[in-house]
């Protein structure tokens, strides 16, 4: 598989309350406080969601994401008409693609969700998108 790397910036603009970016858009943690932020209609209002500034609409591309330490994530890539206000329903039908840690519990939402037994917690999480194709992959990393 060839693809070019990208460097994904979060769009402050469609960050959860909740969510707090780093001054270079490159972390984001989860808050205690909700956040007074002014009324964007590209913000997630209940999802709590940030989405990349950057948008893709041909090629192939891939991104690492640290998850080290991390105890709860969810990782993919997404149509950019995707609901962001309400209650959502991730799934590939309504325009999502992901992999996610809940509760101990990793889980590649490609449908129904499917369980997946990891040996190891992983470091990194790497997406690669073939636009064309319409494929979407996610590799697991041990090494950061």
């Amino acid at each position: 598989m060839k693809g070019s790397p990208v460097d994904v910036t979060l769009d402050p603009d469609t960050a959860h309350p909740k969510l707090i970016l780093s001054e270079d858009g490159k972390q984001v943690i989860f808050g205690d406080v909700w956040q007074d932020l002014a009324y964007n209609p590209e913000r997630f209002d209940t999802c709590v969601s940030v989405l990349g500034k950057e948008g893709f609409s041909s090629g192939r591309f891939y991104y690492d994401v640290q998850v080290k330490g991390k105890t709860r994530w969810t990782i993919g890539v997404a149509r950019e008409s995707i609901n962001r206000k309400g209650k959502i329903t991730v799934s590939p039908e309504n325009g999502y693609r992901t992999l996610w840690l809940r509760n101990g519990e990793y889980k590649a939402l490609s449908g129904p969700s499917v369980p997946l037994s990891l040996r190891e917690k992983p470091q990194k999480v790497g997406v690669f998108v073939d636009y064309e194709e319409g494929h979407v992959s996610f590799y697991i990393g041990n090494h950061t």
